[in-house]
């Protein structure tokens, strides 16, 4: 069984490939003075990937809002992380008590909006599929040597279930002992939004906020421009940009399965699990990006939509009045499609 890299020591499902074009020479922290408007970038780590952040104003302490940037985010690691062995969701996790318990301002948050989306997407979207995550070797656990067994796929399933989760005037319980729920397909984008409202509240109202390709933007750069960001082509072995988009005063989150798999016998297995088949999606959708003022809500989108497949993800986007844009591959290449309402981003 071959690996095709190396698996962030967060996110059992490293799934986003949106580039911001303003972004790809970032290095450090420094002032841009161009129309007399400063333009600080900043980066740094968090949840197995980078951050980088622009951010546009005057004087500013680039510093001390770096600072407060990363205690953020080193708190949400110690929420939500299923890496972290002692994180409040580790130890629910690890617990084998039904009863109810406290969950943190956060922890609550993240979930009650994976619960939304799993219902809005009639399961598509599943944050208790972990075990199967680790099943296939993609989560913190194991790396299997060959595909899994039927009758271990079904003892698997018979664990994962959204109904098995319950949250309810900010107690979580589950349902049964060994539930086990992974947040990582909506906590990147929950990190997103917790940067960029902590960065609304210093009163910076132009920015550009990535981490590990999510994305959220506000206002404009130093030269005044909108900020533009490119989706890249699904490709696995290079970098190269597809289609330019303006998403104004929203976020970007794209999902895609052509980076992060295994190999075995000569077959490729997707990172993005299926929850009602238990198995590694197999269709010709690569790549979903969708626009929404929340990064975390786009990043759930995102994944739900890539398990639902080309035909279902488009009727289910435009149902629901969705941002969306996606790339099949065919014989002939890749096809892509967006709805309506995607259609005022493209440049």
């Amino acid at each position: 069984m071959q690996y095709s890299c190396n698996l962030s020591k967060y996110a059992s499902a490293v799934k986003l490939f949106v580039v911001a074009s303003t972004l790809l020479v970032l290095s450090g922290c420094f002032p841009s003075n161009d129309l007399g408007r400063e333009e600080y970038l900043l980066r740094g780590n968090t949840m197995g990937t980078t951050y980088n952040i622009k951010v546009v104003g005057e004087s500013l302490d680039a510093e001390k809002l770096q600072q407060g940037i990363d205690a953020k985010l080193v708190q949400l690691n110690q929420e939500m992380s299923t890496y972290i062995k002692d994180s409040e969701l580790s130890i629910f996790n690890q617990s084998a008590s039904l009863e109810p318990v406290k969950a943190s301002t956060g922890l609550a948050r993240v979930v009650k909006e994976a619960i939304r989306l799993g219902e809005l997407s009639n399961g598509a979207l599943d944050v208790t599929v972990g075990p199967l995550v680790n099943l296939w070797g993609f989560g913190p656990e194991y790396r299997p040597e060959t595909v899994p067994s039927e009758a271990l796929l079904t003892a698997t399933k018979a664990r994962v279930g959204l109904d098995k989760l319950k949250l309810e005037n900010g107690m979580l319980s589950k349902r049964t002992a060994d539930l086990y729920v992974d947040l990582s397909t909506i906590a990147k984008g929950y990190g997103v939004d917790l940067v960029a409202e902590y960065i609304e509240a210093n009163g910076i109202n132009n920015y550009l906020v990535e981490i590990g390709g999510e994305m959220r933007l506000k206002g404009f750069k130093h030269t005044g421009e909108l900020w533009h960001v490119a989706i890249e082509k699904p490709l696995s072995d290079e970098r190269s940009v597809h289609q330019i988009i303006v998403p104004k005063d929203n976020a970007v989150a794209t999902s895609g399965d052509y980076r992060i798999y295994f190999e075995a016998d000569g077959q490729r297995f997707s990172h993005i699990i299926d929850p009602k088949s238990g198995k590694p999606i197999n269709h010709k959708l690569v790549s979903v990006t969708v626009i929404h003022p929340s990064s975390m809500t786009a990043d759930g989108l995102s994944t739900a939509m890539m398990v639902m497949g080309e035909e279902k993800a488009l009727a289910f986007a435009e149902a629901n009045d969705l941002a969306v844009y996606i790339i099949a591959k065919t014989d002939h290449g890749f096809v892509e499609q967006s709805t309506v309402k995607f259609m005022q981003y493209l440049k």
